[in-house]
């Protein structure tokens, strides 16, 4: 049981997380996998409510659940198990066998295949049967995905641009920022020059600006033909950032599997004001969890390179039987964690 635990949370740190901070950490025991956020790879000045860090942490937990269904485990999920302790996330507990799911099969070498692509995306627009299949991978994870119209794109746009004036003009964010795509940042986390553009790609939406150009070879074409989606929910509570990762983890890796390029555009649900509006993109029906955009993956230039990961070491505890407690009862607490950690904004964190 151990193993397939292990296993588990080994094929969970192939998962899409801010920055590439892989900002989990995983406690083995007995029949248990608990799921908790750390703190030492977390972004203080960018993400000081945590809810990227949740969400990061969430598709990392969609990934062990299909690893665990893969090899045959049937496994309950509580989710935010112990609301007085707010960085315990979720725990998995494994009941028993169960058929194995040939897609989780399927999706754990998607799991691998699955990277973060940048450059503008030069392909036709991502068909509506497409698009159909990955918002209902969102819904079945607990999350919606609304589709932007064109004219909803522009004002995304302008909040996307508008956040990131507004970040770049803080210090502390420049030099959080620098510490974790500079030179300097620790092995095995953090976003790689060869994965960052060679110069500002030419997209409708602006990406993430690095503060310096990488080497990644981008086109000279417009992503013209790119869709734009918001990932949201009914509710801004940590369980609700949790499952909104699980729905990306979904949407992606169903993406991969249909040709679609998947890439993250956090900076506009990053500042308070331009989070405002993206919620008006959804009609104020929801809360913004995040923005995607679309593409038809370009299949005749190679993608980047997959970003680096921690050694499985460095991010799965093993508890030895007599440390084991008994576990909370099963279902979900919507409960908000109170006492949640800051870093000195300041400082930047040291990963573990």
């Amino acid at each position: 049981m151990t193993q397939a635990l292990v296993g588990a949370a080994t094929v969970a740190g192939y998962a899409p997380s801010i920055h590439n901070t892989q900002p989990w950490r995983w406690r083995v025991g007995g029949t248990r996998l608990s799921l908790f956020a750390d703190r030492a790879r977390a972004l203080a000045v960018t993400d000081p409510d945590a809810r990227l860090a949740t969400l990061s942490c969430g598709a990392a937990l969609q990934h062990a659940r299909i690893a665990l269904a893969a090899q045959g485990w049937r496994a309950i999920v509580t989710r935010i198990p112990d609301p007085t302790e707010p960085d315990h996330l979720a725990q998995l507990r494994v009941v028993g066998r169960a058929p194995v799911e040939l897609q989780a099969v399927r999706r754990t070498h998607t799991i691998r295949l699955r990277h973060t692509d940048r450059r503008p995306v030069t392909g036709p627009p991502v068909g509506s049967d497409d698009l159909r299949a990955i918002a209902d991978a969102v819904q079945a994870e607990g999350a919606w995905l609304h589709i932007l119209r064109p004219d909803q794109v522009m004002d995304l746009a302008a909040a996307a641009g508008h956040a990131q004036h507004t970040e770049t003009a803080d210090p502390a964010w420049q030099a959080e920022l620098a510490y974790w795509t500079g030179g300097t940042r620790p092995a095995g986390v953090g976003v790689p020059d060869d994965t960052i553009p060679l110069r500002a790609p030419r997209t409708t939406v602006p990406g993430r600006d690095f503060g310096h150009h990488g080497d990644l070879p981008v086109s000279t074409g417009h992503d013209r033909n790119a869709g734009y989606a918001v990932l949201y929910g009914p509710n801004d509570q940590p369980v609700d950032w949790l499952r909104a990762g699980e729905a990306l983890s979904s949407a992606w890796l169903t993406a991969v599997e249909l040709g679609v390029s998947v890439l993250p555009l956090s900076a506009a649900v990053e500042v308070a004001g331009t989070r405002q509006t993206v919620r008006r993109l959804v009609a104020d029906f929801g809360h913004p969890y995040l923005v995607v955009r679309l593409g038809m993956l370009d299949t005749d230039n190679a993608g980047p390179p997959h970003a680096p990961r921690l050694p499985a070491r460095q991010s799965i505890d093993r508890l030895r039987p007599k440390a084991l407690s008994p576990g909370p009862a099963e279902g979900d607490s919507s409960s908000t964690p109170k006492g949640r950690g800051r870093h000195d904004p300041t400082s930047p964190p040291t990963p573990r």
